[in-house]
């Protein structure tokens, strides 16, 4: 299907505009704010953050008590909160976000609220709730990034995504709706040899300007290219960009290498938000008009390297408001090269998946498991740690919703995944222990994917 950008662009706008989203109105705002002082985009957060307080405090119980209990709820009603104020609330967690959401959501926020289920790399599957604001705003920033390397709406672009695993009427009709906007959807979790030969000449055919998906997984294509001494020409293409997990600096190398473009990182989260993504000046620009980001340390201080605590300034359908992300990153103080306002990480330390290998041998994204264990009810926290193709040991910390059902959807979910013979040892345990190391890995396989391949991700 060939599809001119210009269409593609107006499906897209139409789409949107369908859906009630404001991308295109949020895109155009971003596109100006970007270019404010560094003192003009305070006052732009300091702007939202009164009123996302005045909104938690007319609609989300649970924020409103923390909000009294810091003699802060005057200055939120009269919108008189500073930047400097917010550390006089306390942080708070995803267990925090799980326990309270029906003291959280405002189910009455203008365009609706719609579920989402965190991917559940941190170990710790988050229900939540988000807005159209939110929808626009992760939207809109990715817009705005792309325009950056050169690639307008509606350009052809590729995403290596999760997918299911057989395609509904539903999946089908998006598969279309992507075409039309110029969108070429690959599977991250059905990533054999033989798949990732059809994945290279899909590719090839469809010559993007964009590549997008899991950082793991690019790195992973890109050596499987590499092992079969292909080099994809792709005259079009401006920038790879990665997603979900740290980019290791062989892995930018290698992507690199192979496809011939720079790669641009991207840092966000399912429940927090499109965060930060890479200019081609190489510096890591924060969503300054969409998020707050300070850099703590297990004690609340600020610090030069510690978690990422975040404020959604987007986020009235269930606000975060200082949510530690259990991401470790490094601030810098340094300005934009591009002489935007946005502030600048130094980088996104923390946070890792892995790959899993089925036993008939296709490769899977490690997303694709914990899929399985981030939507049954009664998992608290996870790690799955796979020994041999047909053995995997499943550690579970439960909370009181777990039953002899939940027992069973584990097993069976995994085996979906990986194969009716998978031999699965499942561990009820009151707290998982990080690794030797001090860093939690909640995806571990010991199953080497042999050659080239293992060298994309070791």
């Amino acid at each position: 299907m060939n599809v001119p950008a210009w269409f593609a662009r107006t499906v897209f706008r139409a789409q949107e505009a369908a859906m009630h989203r404001p991308t295109f109105a949020v895109l155009a705002e971003l596109e100006r704010t970007q270019w404010l002082s560094r003192e003009g985009i305070e006052a732009c957060q300091s702007q939202r953050l009164n009123r996302l307080l005045a909104s938690a405090l007319a609609h989300s119980p649970w924020h409103a008590d923390r909000l009294r209990a810091a003699g802060l709820d005057e200055a939120a009603r009269a919108g008189a909160v500073t930047l400097a104020d917010l550390p006089r609330l306390p942080t708070m967690n995803k267990r925090d976000a799980r326990d309270n959401v029906e003291q959280l959501v405002w189910r009455g926020v203008p365009g609706g609220v719609f579920q989402y289920t965190t991917g559940g790399s941190s170990g710790e599957p988050l229900i939540f709730y988000f807005g159209r604001a939110r929808q626009a705003a992760d939207a809109a920033g990715r817009l705005r990034a792309r325009r950056w390397w050169g690639v307008e709406p509606g350009e052809r672009e590729v995403y290596l995504w999760g997918a299911p695993v057989e395609l509904s009427r539903t999946d089908r009709i998006k598969t279309l709706r992507d075409r039309l906007v110029n969108q070429l959807l690959l599977n991250a979790f059905e990533m054999s040899p033989a798949r990732m030969d059809d994945y290279l000449v899909a590719v090839q055919a469809w010559n993007p300007k964009a590549i997008y998906g899991y950082a793991s997984s690019l790195a992973l294509f890109a050596a499987h290219a590499e092992a079969r001494g292909f080099r994809p020409k792709l005259p079009a293409l401006r920038v790879v960009s990665t997603t979900g997990e740290p980019l290791f600096p062989h892995q930018r190398e290698l992507i690199e290498r192979v496809f011939g473009v720079p790669v641009s990182v991207e840092y966000g989260a399912r429940d927090a938000g499109l965060m930060a993504l890479q200019s081609p000046d190489g510096a890591l620009l924060q969503m300054s008009e969409t998020h707050l980001i300070e850099v703590l340390d297990d004690a609340g201080n600020p610090v030069e390297e510690g978690e990422a605590v975040i404020t959604s300034l987007v986020s009235e359908a269930q606000p975060f408001i200082r949510y530690r992300t259990g991401d470790v990153i490094r601030r810098s103080d340094r300005p934009d090269p591009g002489g935007r306002g946005l502030a600048v990480l130094d980088s996104v330390v923390g946070r890792q998946t892995d790959f899993v290998v089925a036993a008939d041998g296709r490769i899977m994204h490690a997303l694709a498991v914990i899929y399985v264990l981030r939507a049954i009810p009664g998992v608290g926290q996870f790690k799955l740690i796979q020994h041999a193709v047909d053995r995997m040991e499943v550690q579970v910390v439960p909370d009181v919703r777990w039953s002899e059902g939940a027992r069973e959807a584990v097993i069976q979910g995994l085996r979906a995944r990986l194969g009716p013979t998978l031999n699965i040892e499942l561990k009820l345990l009151d707290a998982i222990a990080p690794e030797a190391s001090g860093k939690h890995r909640y995806v571990v396989s010991h199953v080497p994917l042999g050659g080239a391949l293992a060298q994309a991700v070791s």
